[in-house]
């Protein structure tokens, strides 16, 4: 069952949309093309992901690693573009209910229609968008629409003074995307780490999930990461594998993602 969405006077989508022990699984619309996309989704949900970040193919994504802009100009070459992802997402709304959100920069969303677009998030019932180059300061900008349709702004944090984690927090709805600094894969084992910090100085501020997304690759990282935060996010290596097996990939993301899971089911 996807999350109920709560509708109030005094605030949109207070509740959060991913619990304790969450995997959330990216990958790229249209990457190598979308029926391979759909059957990647069905096969994330069988395997046992909580959610998936779909990500929205643009020609200038600067936020992303090289795996992923690759993934970005593959999917750009196939045609992707969100008229046939939405066409996409109604047909493998047929098939699963896992719970989606989409990863687009602005300028796909300014493109195709702020209403349009949060609209047809809603009927496909996209959870979330992630908007990795709309600053906090400038989320008014879609939030109106998001608001009228139901869909929660997720936001990002990153590793910046604890006045701004504060705002950013009290702010947040559905869940947090914190993104620490690279060096902090190497800090397994240190409690006092910067993850351990401002997931602290996050949940003084709410009551709300963090999902660590930064490079997570094999079932020890997932499984030692999910104890510092709510959920983890895994984008590159699921990325890889249908970089490598294109077509053929679903069954190879299904035993990945399988195995990920029941690293951090084990916890």
């Amino acid at each position: 069952m996807l999350p109920q969405l709560q509708n109030t006077e005094e605030g949109l989508l207070m509740n959060n949309i991913i619990s304790k022990n969450s995997l959330i699984g990216f990958i790229m619309a249209g990457d190598p093309d979308l029926e391979t996309t759909k059957k990647c989704i069905i096969a994330m949900d069988d395997a046992g992901a909580d959610m998936v970040e779909l990500g929205i193919p643009f020609s200038d994504p600067i936020a992303e690693s090289k795996v992923i802009q690759s993934a970005n100009i593959r999917a750009l070459k196939s045609g992707t573009h969100l008229t046939n992802i939405f066409l996409m997402l109604e047909q493998a709304r047929k098939s699963t209910d896992i719970p989606i959100i989409c990863h687009s920069y602005i300028n796909p969303i300014f493109n195709y229609g702020y209403e349009p677009f949060f609209e047809m998030c809603k009927k496909v019932k996209v959870t979330g968008v992630v908007v990795p180059d709309l600053p906090y300061e400038e989320k008014s900008e879609i939030k109106e629409y998001a608001d009228k349709y139901g869909v929660h702004i997720i936001s990002f944090v990153v590793p910046a003074s604890k006045e701004r984690i504060q705002k950013i927090s009290q702010n947040a709805s559905g869940f947090i995307y914190f993104v620490p600094s690279i060096s902090s894969t190497a800090m397994m084992g240190d409690s006092s780490s910067e993850i351990d910090k401002i997931v602290e100085i996050i949940k003084e501020v709410k009551d709300i999930p963090v999902a660590l997304g930064f490079g997570i690759n094999t079932a020890s990282q997932a499984e030692y990461f999910s104890k510092k935060a709510d959920g983890v996010i895994i984008g590159n290596a699921i990325v890889k594998i249908i970089e490598k097996y294109s077509k053929t990939s679903p069954e190879y993301v299904y035993n990945y993602v399988k195995e990920m899971k029941n690293a951090i089911i084990q916890i």
